[in-house]
């Protein structure tokens, strides 16, 4: 059995990690030496048997929506064996789960009350820091272009796209600032999913390099429906940027209703299904089973995080994303389940 993320065999801290039937799979050395036993008698134990004290795991792994949990000086360990204590990260990741353990015997740890799992903690808080300059700069230049452009009465489009650049400015520094100090998710209010759209259209086609041709597809009888306008926006501009990383050069944007799907193993009467359609090298066959998760990227200077958030925001909505690809032809498919409006009920 490989793992989900090479370097997670060589991490100090204590991963685990299940199949989609919460069974482990896999540990990395760490944990089994943490917990005073051999590999092989972790493996195909289910998850939830690990916890000795409580249900909080089990629960989770049974119905929780949350992507990520945080135990709390959690009571790990097999039955009949002295239970270690560690405060614990399960992340669901495609396929099953991933289980980090922080031992507590060790005081000096930090308080990551707050933090994002640590395999990723401190790579991330530092890109964060790196851009925050930047941003700090690209901010005080989209200002005083924009009380230029007013000054002078530009036309229009280029007016356009001054306010574009303070708007994704303004984006990205509420990014950096949610991976500095993470925060709940925002409610959602009404939004249109081709406002949405648009919004990623001008940015690729803002986009310098090789010129691409941007195709609409739209479903234009499609309502408004509750989200996050701004999250959903990051999530197609990442599969978008995706496909020109990929070479492509025509991206068709496409939107449709559909009746009856499943989704993430729950029946929906009505859902919205966007498709990014590219005829890019498709993904590599080797990053295919493990494309969302985090760290994981087919160029050497990805940061293998932009289909990881891509995921999260799908399940944000109580969505999914998946993919379908081969050379010449990828299709990223976003499902967004909707609520029936009032007066109809589900069939």
């Amino acid at each position: 059995m490989t793992t989900p993320v090479p370097t997670l065999e060589h991490l100090a801290t204590p991963v685990i990690w299940a199949d989609a039937q919460a069974r482990i799979a896999g540990v990395n050395a760490a944990f089994p030496r943490w917990l005073g036993i051999g590999p092989r008698r972790l493996v195909g134990q289910p998850l939830a048997a690990l916890e000795q004290e409580g249900d909080a795991l089990a629960r989770f792994l049974e119905q929780d929506e949350r992507e990520i949990l945080r135990l709390h000086r959690i009571a790990l360990g097999l039955p009949g064996e002295a239970p270690r204590l560690a405060d614990g990260w399960v992340t669901r990741v495609d396929g099953g789960w991933l289980l980090e353990a922080h031992p507590c015997d060790d005081q000096s740890l930090p308080d990551a009350a707050h933090a994002l799992p640590g395999a990723l903690q401190a790579a991330l808080k530092g890109l964060a820091h790196e851009l925050r300059n930047p941003l700090a700069g690209l901010k005080g230049a989209a200002q005083l272009l924009s009380r230029r452009a007013a000054a002078r009465q530009d036309d229009a489009g280029e007016r356009e796209l001054i306010e574009l650049i303070g708007s994704e400015i303004g984006r990205l520094s509420t990014l950096v600032d949610q991976l500095l100090s993470p925060a709940p998710q925002r409610p959602h209010a009404p939004l249109n999913i081709h406002a949405v759209l648009e919004r990623v259209l001008r940015l690729a086609e803002a986009e310098g390099g090789k010129p691409v041709r941007m195709q609409r597809d739209y479903d234009p009888s499609i309502p408004e429906f509750p989200g996050d306008a701004d999250r959903l926006a990051q999530a197609v501009w990442n599969l978008v940027n995706n496909a020109l990383q990929a070479g492509a050069t025509t991206i068709i944007l496409r939107t449709r209703f559909e009746h009856g799907l499943s989704i993430r193993e729950h029946m929906h009467a009505r859902a919205l299904r966007v498709e990014i359609v590219d005829d890019g090298r498709g993904v590599p066959e080797e990053l295919a089973e493990h494309l969302f998760l985090p760290l994981v990227s087919g160029r050497a200077e990805g940061t293998g995080l932009g289909l990881a958030l891509a995921h999260q925001v799908a399940r944000e909505h109580r969505g999914s994303l998946t993919f379908r690809s081969r050379p010449g032809h990828t299709v990223f498919t976003l499902l967004l389940p909707q609520a029936e409006p009032e007066g109809e009920t589900a069939a």
